[in-house]
């Protein structure tokens, strides 16, 4: 028997704690720790040695916790400090120990440094507020942070950029030191950068797009895509408006050997209670190659509402998702076929709705 345990954040004021029996495919709420108002993103260190939440709302707030690895336990917030801005979304742990995070309605954001030797303090001296350009539309709604080599990417979804920030390594703060265009009205939300390419998720046009990250600094105009592929199935209820949300692509085993890329669809217009929203999976095909591509593999249904945050298991084999609309609580679904499809092995209904998850 193999219980995993599983943290969860949401709009709410609490950090809920799940346990997955994977003999018995049940999945058990076990608690629910208090948190600041709306923990709709966490994340660990690289050690997991400290828990990370945003606090997504108008008085944006980062907070850190202490977390039994052995139980899931979740300590009282350990500190809380200021976002500098509104409705955080996003939280990332860099390798260097500091913290980013990303004010979606505040259009800034803040890298904070943790205390040597204390992951779960923060140095609140640090991290100056770093300001986004408004876009076309006259704002700027960064929503994540993407940790690259020595660079942190900031994909814009208001202002159509991904910025490329860089840090001063005698004061440790960073800046804009360049930006990458995406397509007008797209909305680039979040994205994966591997091997100098970029796998950008957009969530008002629904889109994957592929390109080559450009050389540093570099400040362009031009919108220049290797692929751009919709991810919207072709299975749609009536009135359905969709925009996508979250991307993954795990590390090969030798379980799954081959990568594919998993993005997640939310209709957030309209409510398909037979089938829910699905999630598509992509694989990059003929890499560095003529006749190069994002080709569709799948549309995977999961049964849920406009699931936000997804994540897998240290393993890769397991997936757990909800959405922020009430239907289908949080499902643990099991990869099939290599990877080219899930099962549903999991369900608990105990809170309705839930926005991100770690793996503990």
């Amino acid at each position: 028997m193999v219980k995993l345990n599983i943290l969860s954040g949401g709009y709410d004021i609490f950090i809920a704690l799940y346990s997955f029996d994977t003999s018995t495919s049940t999945l058990s709420l076990v608690n629910k720790y208090p948190t600041g108002t709306n923990p709709s993103w966490i994340g660990f260190n690289a050690n997991e040695s400290a828990l990370y939440a945003t606090n997504e709302w108008a008085e944006g707030a980062l907070q850190s916790f202490d977390v039994n690895l052995s139980s899931g336990v979740v300590s009282a917030a350990v500190q809380t400090v200021s976002s500098g801005g509104d409705s955080p979304a996003h939280v990332l742990a860099l390798s260097n120990g500091q913290v980013s995070i990303m004010n979606y309605n505040g259009g800034n954001g803040r890298v904070v440094s943790t205390i040597p030797g204390h992951p779960d303090q923060f140095d609140d001296s640090t991290g100056a507020v770093i300001q986004f350009p408004l876009g076309p539309s006259n704002v700027s709604h960064p929503h994540e942070s993407f940790e690259y080599k020595s660079e942190i990417l900031v994909p814009d979804l208001g202002g159509d950029q991904i910025w490329r920030l860089g840090q001063d390594y005698s004061t440790k703060e960073w800046s804009i030191k360049g930006n990458v265009p995406q397509s007008p009205g797209s909305g680039p939300r979040h994205i994966v950068v591997e091997d100098d390419y970029i796998y950008a998720l957009h969530e008002l046009s629904s889109s994957l797009t592929l390109r080559k990250l450009p050389p540093v600094p570099s400040t362009l105009t031009e919108v220049s895509y290797i692929a751009n592929v919709s991810i919207v199935p072709d299975h749609q209820p009536p009135y359905a408006r969709y925009q996508a949300a979250e991307i993954i692509i795990p590390p090969a085993t030798s379980k799954f050997p081959t990568r594919y890329i998993y993005v997640t669809n939310r209709n957030t217009n309209s409510t398909d209670t037979e089938f829910g929203d699905s999630i598509a999976i992509f694989q990059h095909v003929n890499k560095g190659k003529p006749g190069e591509k994002l080709q569709l593999i799948n549309q995977f249904f999961t049964g849920l509402s406009q699931p936000r945050g997804i994540a897998f298991d240290k393993t890769t084999e397991y997936l757990a998702a909800a959405g922020v609309n009430a239907l289908g609580g949080t499902r643990i679904f099991k990869r099939t076929d290599g990877g080219k499809n899930f099962t549903l092995v999991a369900v608990n209904s105990d809170i309705e709705t839930r926005t991100g998850f770690v793996w503990v």
